[in-house]
C-alpha cells in the first residue's frame, strides 16, 4: 500500500474510534483511565501467572524425579524378592496401613482410566519414566494418572473406595480433596506386572490457571474502582476550570462587560485565564474605541453639514437645491445608519416578558400609517410572553418589516410557538434574492438595490443589525426565496430564563 493509502487508511481509522468516543474531555479521560488500567492488570496479570506456572512447574520437576527414585527403590526390593515372599511382604504391609505407596502384584496389566494433559503431566510422566528406565534398565514403563473414584488396584479390578480402610487407603486419598493419583506399571516376568501407585502432594496439578477466578476479579474490581475515583476527582479538579473558560468563551461575543474569569488551577489552565482576560480587556477597549471615533465623526460632521444645507437653501436654481440637499440628506443617513450600527449592537437593557403579538401589531400599525401593508396570520393557539430585551427585539422586528414592505410590496407574518422556541416567518412579493448573494445581504453597508437615493432606502444596515440581535437571544436569522415569488425570512429565539447580553 502506498504511503498516500496508509494516510488514507489512518485518517479513516480515526474517525471511526473518535465517532466511539464521548464528546466531552471529562468521558475521554476516563476511558483513557479505564484502558489503561484494564492493560495495566492484564499485563501484571499475564507476568504473574508465568512466574507462578513456572515455579510450579519447577516444583513438579523436583517433586517427581524424587518420587520416582522412591518408586525405583520400592520396584528393586520387590524384584529381589523370591516370588513365594512377595505376596506376604504386601500382606504384611497393607495391614500396617499408612504406607507411602499401594503395592500390588498382578497377573496382567490394570487398566487406568487416564486423566490429565498439559506440560505439567509431561514433567512427572517423562521424571517418572527416565528414573525407572535408567534405575530399572526396563524399556516398558508405563505411567499414568487417575482419578481416586476409578482407580483399580488388583487382578479382579477391585476399586480403592471398596478396600478396607487399613489396606492403604490413607496414602492414596486426602479427604476432602480428590487429587489425582500416580500409576506405575511394569513387568517383571511373564504374566506377572509390578503396580505402584501413590500421591504426588499437589492437589490441583490438573486444575490449571484461571483468568478471572473470584479473587482475582474481585481485587481487579476493587482497583479499577479505585482508580476510577481518584482519576474523577483530579480530572472533574482540572476540566472545571476548562468549562468555566468554555462558558465564557461562549458569553463574550454577547457580554463583554462580563466579569473576568478567575486565573487560578494548574499552571496551564491559569496562564490560558490570563491570556483570556487580556483578550476580552482588549476588544472591549478597542469597542470603546470604536464608539468614540463615531461619535467623534458624528459630532464633527454634524456642523459642516448644517451649513452645507444652510448654504444649500440659499441656491436660487430649484433644481440644484434640491439635487444638492438630497446628497446631503443621504450622507446624514449614512452617518446616522454608521453610528446606529456601532451604539445600536451594544444596547444596554434589562431582559423582560415580551407579548410577541401585540409588538408585531404595534409595527404593522406604524407601517400602515405610512401606506404599507402588514399581514399578520392568527395562530388558534396564544403565544406565551418570550424573555428578550424589549427594545433590541423591537428593532429586529421593524428592521425585517420594513426591508420586506420596501422590497416586496407587503409582508405576511406567521407566528409559531413549538414550546422551547419561537419561530417567526415573514414573506413579501419582492423579486427575492439571487443565491449567490443570501448570505452576503447581512454584510454592512450592502445594498442589492443599486440606488442610492434616499426614496429608495437606507444604508444596507437593517439585515445585519437585526441578525447580530438574534444572535444576542441566541436565535438566528435564515433567508431563503419562495417558490412562487419573494423572499422568506425565518427569525427563530428559544426560550431562556436571561439574556446575556448585547
Amino acid at each position: 500500500m502506498s504511503r498516500t493509502g496508509w494516510a488514507h487508511a489512518r485518517r479513516r481509522l480515526s474517525r471511526r474510534v473518535s465517532r466511539w468516543l464521548p464528546a466531552s474531555l471529562r468521558g475521554r479521560f476516563v476511558i483513557i483511565m479505564i484502558a489503561g488500567v484494564l492493560v495495566a492488570q492484564g499485563a501484571s496479570y499475564a507476568i504473574w501467572t508465568s512466574q507462578v506456572r513456572s515455579s510450579h512447574l519447577a516444583q513438579l520437576d523436583e517433586l517427581s524425579t524424587n518420587m520416582a527414585f522412591s518408586i525405583a527403590s520400592t520396584m528393586k526390593f520387590f524384584r529381589s524378592l523370591p516370588v513365594d515372599y512377595r505376596h506376604i511382604v504386601l500382606d504384611q504391609l497393607r495391614n500396617m496401613g499408612g504406607t507411602r505407596f499401594f503395592v500390588s502384584v498382578n497377573e496382567r496389566r490394570l487398566t487406568i482410566d487416564d486423566i490429565g494433559s498439559g506440560p505439567e503431566k509431561e514433567v512427572v510422566v517423562n521424571n517418572v519414566r527416565s528414573v525407572l528406565t535408567q534405575q530399572l534398565n526396563i524399556d516398558d514403563v508405563i505411567v499414568e494418572f487417575s482419578r481416586p473414584e476409578n482407580l483399580r488396584v488388583l487382578n479382579n479390578e477391585v476399586l480403592l473406595y471398596d478396600l478396607p480402610p487399613r489396606w492403604g487407603q490413607h496414602s492414596l486419598l486426602m479427604e476432602p480433596l480428590s487429587p489425582p493419583i500416580l500409576v506405575v506399571q511394569l513387568e517383571l516376568a511373564p504374566d506377572t506386572w509390578l503396580y505402584v501407585a501413590t500421591l504426588l502432594g499437589v492437589p490441583d496439578i490438573f486444575s490449571g490457571y484461571r483468568w478471572l477466578s473470584e479473587e482475582r476479579l474481585l481485587v481487579g474490581l476493587l482497583v479499577l474502582l479505585s482508580v476510577l475515583a481518584l482519576s474523577l476527582l483530579g480530572i472533574t479538579s482540572v476540566t472545571r476550570p476548562l468549562a468555566r473558560l468554555s462558558r465564557a468563551a461562549n458569553q463574550l461575543g454577547d457580554d463583554l462587560d462580563m466579569p473576568p474569569l478567575k486565573e487560578s488551577g494548574p499552571k496551564e489552565v491559569a496562564a490560558t485565564a490570563v491570556a483570556f482576560n487580556r483578550m476580552q480587556r482588549r476588544i472591549r477597549e478597542q469597542i470603546e474605541e470604536r464608539e468614540r471615533l463615531f461619535s467623534a465623526i458624528s459630532h464633527d460632521l454634524k456642523t459642516p453639514l448644517t451649513r452645507m444645507r444652510l448654504r444649500a437653501e440659499m441656491l436660487e436654481d430649484d433644481y440644484q437645491r434640491e439635487r444638492f440637499c438630497a446628497s446631503l440628506d443621504e450622507l446624514d443617513s449614512l452617518v446616522k445608519g454608521a453610528l446606529a450600527s456601532v451604539k445600536g449592537l451594544d444596547l444596554h437593557e434589562e431582559p423582560a416578558p415580551v407579548d410577541l403579538v401585540a409588538l408585531l401589531e404595534e409595527l404593522a400599525e406604524e407601517l400602515s400609517l405610512q401606506g404599507e401593508r402588514v399581514i399578520i396570520e392568527k395562530t388558534n393557539h396564544p403565544v406565551a410572553p418570550l424573555i428578550a430585551k424589549p427594545l433590541a427585539l423591537k428593532r429586529c422586528l421593524a428592521n425585517l418589516l420594513e426591508n420586506a414592505v420596501f422590497y416586496g410590496k407587503q409582508a405576511e407574518v406567521q407566528l409559531l410557538d413549538e414550546g422551547d422556541a419561537v419561530t417567526l416567518r415573514i414573506r413579501d412579493y419582492g423579486p427575492g434574492i439571487p443565491e449567490e448573494q443570501l448570505g452576503r445581504v447581512f454584510s454592512p453597508f450592502v445594498r442589492l438595490e443599486p440606488s442610492r437615493s434616499r426614496h429608495t432606502g437606507g444604508s444596507g444596515l437593517g439585515l445585519g443589525i437585526a441578525r447580530h440581535i438574534a444572535r444576542a437571544h441566541g436565535g438566528d436569522i435564515q433567508l431563503a426565496n419562495h417558490e412562487e415569488q419573494g423572499l422568506v425570512v425565518t427569525l427563530s429565539l428559544p426560550r431562556q430564563e436571561t439574556i446575556t447580553g448585547l
